[in-house]
């Protein structure tokens, strides 16, 4: 784990706990395409898979019965259409949801190359033709952002990335790109869990420039650096302000010292693959007890906030998705933790600097 510029050195046992990744394993075979298209359907005749499960994002629920129809037409595979939406490449369906599929058909995500998956898989990055790097590079430098800035996007604009860098140097801008760890499968890519590759890059950029649509992305990149964060959309070639970082951090920090007196824990769990980190949890449980604290494990797959309604805590600590705990919080009528926050509140860490929950 890599601490942030000018971060303390973690305490060794500390480092050690939030090292923790989910188990590695050998996966069945995966293909990954740019598009929903003939080369595709293809791959699906020649492997000759007969029945496939079409996972989208919720993003792409209202396509989903014409990209079955497509996909059944084109393969002549039966398709079943997984009913539940994923949050990410890190929530494919398990093969109780996949229907007796032989393989599934992943669309808007990339392998996250250390999760292991049940099924042969087809993803299927949705890569996104849009955006003039001409016209960005103008709409850069017209906001007066510094002439050093690092990148980082969503798999569908990662194509624009390298025509990007060449607009803005020929403009006298310099944009870095850096490659993350063992979880991000190209350089400059990030995932709501991980951005080791702005972290790589940090102390070499005077700000950040997140290349894609919405806020889910950047507030990430904003809790990982001490950087300016600016959103360049590249489809409506608009430039969102800087982030504030230090009210969203302030916002943690407020949370983790009211846990401070907590003394019953609730650690959730996640049984997805990509989120499954069981071991982290277990030792959490045991850093709570060891301090006279109770702690109880809580399984789940997809939480739910009722689910944790009547329950006898007095704060949480998820080591599921950590977008669970810093963007869904006003949902929880309890405290909910990151395992960084956690160790914060119980006197392991201090509360400077903050640590994003980066999976690994």
């Amino acid at each position: 784990m890599t601490d942030p510029p000018g971060a303390a050195s973690l305490p060794p046992e500390a480092a050690a706990l939030l090292d923790r990744v989910p188990s590695e394993g050998a996966s069945p075979p995966a293909w990954v395409f740019a598009e929903v298209g003939p080369p595709l359907f293809e791959a699906i005749r020649r492997e000759g898979f007969r029945s496939l499960v079409l996972q989208v994002p919720a993003g792409l629920v209202r396509n989903a019965h014409d990209l079955a129809a497509r996909l059944r037409e084109a393969t002549g595979a039966r398709v079943v259409v997984a009913a539940r939406p994923c949050f990410g490449a890190c929530d494919f369906p398990s093969r109780d949801e996949a229907a007796g599929a032989d393989a599934e058909v992943l669309l808007g995500h990339a392998p996250i190359p250390n999760v292991p998956r049940p099924l042969p898989a087809f993803f299927v990055e949705m890569r996104s033709a849009g955006g003039d790097p001409e016209a960005l590079a103008e709409t850069v430098v017209r906001a007066g952002l510094p002439s050093r800035l690092g990148l980082v996007a969503s798999i569908q604009h990662l194509d624009l990335v390298g025509p990007l860098t060449q607009a803005l140097a020929r403009r006298g801008r310099t944009l870095e790109t850096g490659t993350g760890d063992r979880r991000l499968a190209y350089p400059a890519q990030a995932l709501g869990c991980n951005y080791t590759s702005a972290s790589a890059i940090a102390e070499r950029v005077d700000a950040f420039v997140f290349l894609g649509t919405g806020r889910f992305h950047p507030i990430g990149l904003a809790f990982v650096v001490d950087r300016p964060v600016y959103s360049l959309d590249p489809l409506q070639n608009t430039l969102d302000p800087p982030l504030d970082r230090g009210a969203l951090v302030r916002r943690r920090q407020l949370l983790v010292a009211r846990c401070r007196d907590a003394r019953r824990w609730g650690v959730i769990v996640s049984t997805f693959a990509g989120q499954d980190r069981r071991p982290m949890a277990a030792a959490l449980v045991a850093r709570a007890r060891a301090r006279g604290l109770e702690a109880e494990v809580f399984a789940t797959t997809r939480l739910d906030p009722g689910d944790l309604e009547g329950r006898d805590v007095d704060a949480f600590v998820n080591t599921a998705c950590p977008r669970i705990a810093l963007d869904d919080a006003e949902l929880y009528a309890r405290p909910m933790l990151t395992p960084p926050e956690f160790l914060m509140a119980i006197g392991e860490l201090p509360l400077e600097p903050y640590r994003f929950d980066t999976f690994h």
